[in-house]
């Protein structure tokens, strides 16, 4: 996957993000393909993690 592909995606911010823009993280849970992007939202072109869908899809239903 390369910078592109990432580019194009469509990034949600966490609702958990303060209102003054720290402690940020975006994902882009639409994203085709196996895996679920993560990144800083004040380093949106810093370093993206993928989460393997079935272990995104694990932590955010441990998290309800």
């Amino acid at each position: 996957m390369d910078r592109n592909q990432l580019g194009a995606a469509t990034w949600i911010k966490s609702s958990y993000s303060d209102g003054n823009g720290g402690n940020c993280i975006e994902v882009a849970p639409d994203f085709p393909g196996a895996a679920v992007p993560v990144r800083d939202s004040k380093t949106p072109d810093g370093p993206v993690l993928l989460i393997p869908r079935a272990a995104w899809a694990a932590f955010t239903a441990s998290l309800g």
